[in-house]
């Protein structure tokens, strides 16, 4: 039988924990070594599909706090009293709209990632296109000394993005999750607490 090169560690894990998907075990990590998720928190869930990050988040905001998660897929397997789900494309939301109906957020994270191609350069600047977006309704929608995570590929865009988004936040971190897959390039942006 051949194996499922897809079915590693992490995965088997998730699957054990009742996670939703392995992609956890990177918010997990980021948030222990940042301190980004706090009880009553209000979270926005860019890209939330299949839904571990947004059931990660509404574990850790517990009861008091709430979750929003954007996608263009449902996410049906979160049912909670505390989780929203906006069915969009988070390229083309109305932020106007958006900051009306979710209000400031204490973080944004985002997990999304485009359909790959196999071209690099093609990969890396869709990638970069979700990774701004992402930012741009961060800067909207943070409440002061708020947080932010997004995944991005790594390319010769990286930093430049780095450096302009870095004037909003008191601190810009890159980071790698021991979680992200052996040969990938995706790294996270974690941007702390806004200034505004």
């Amino acid at each position: 039988m051949k194996k499922n090169r897809w079915d590693d560690h992490h995965a088997r894990r998730a699957r054990e924990e009742k996670w939703l998907a392995r992609s956890v075990y990177k918010l997990q990590e980021i948030d222990k070594k940042f301190r980004l998720i706090r009880k009553g928190d209000r979270l926005l869930d860019l890209g939330c599909y299949p839904g571990s990050w947004s059931q990660y988040g509404i574990k850790m905001v517990g009861p008091q706090g709430e979750v929003v998660g954007i996608d263009l897929t449902r996410t049906d397997r979160l049912s909670f009293p505390n989780f929203r789900f906006i069915k969009g494309d988070v390229l083309s939301l109305d932020l106007d709209r958006l900051v009306r109906e979710v209000g400031p957020r204490d973080a944004v994270i985002s997990d999304m990632a485009p359909q790959t191609t196999g071209i690099k350069l093609m990969d890396e600047s869709r990638s970069m296109s979700l990774a701004k977006r992402a930012a741009e309704i961060a800067l909207v929608i943070l409440k002061k000394k708020g947080h932010f995570v997004c995944k991005v590929f790594e390319g010769e865009d990286l930093n430049p993005f780095r450096t302009e988004i870095s004037a909003h936040f008191r601190q810009m971190r890159l980071f790698r999750p021991k979680a992200v897959r052996k040969g990938s390039r995706e790294v996270y942006l974690v941007g702390l607490e806004f200034v505004k």
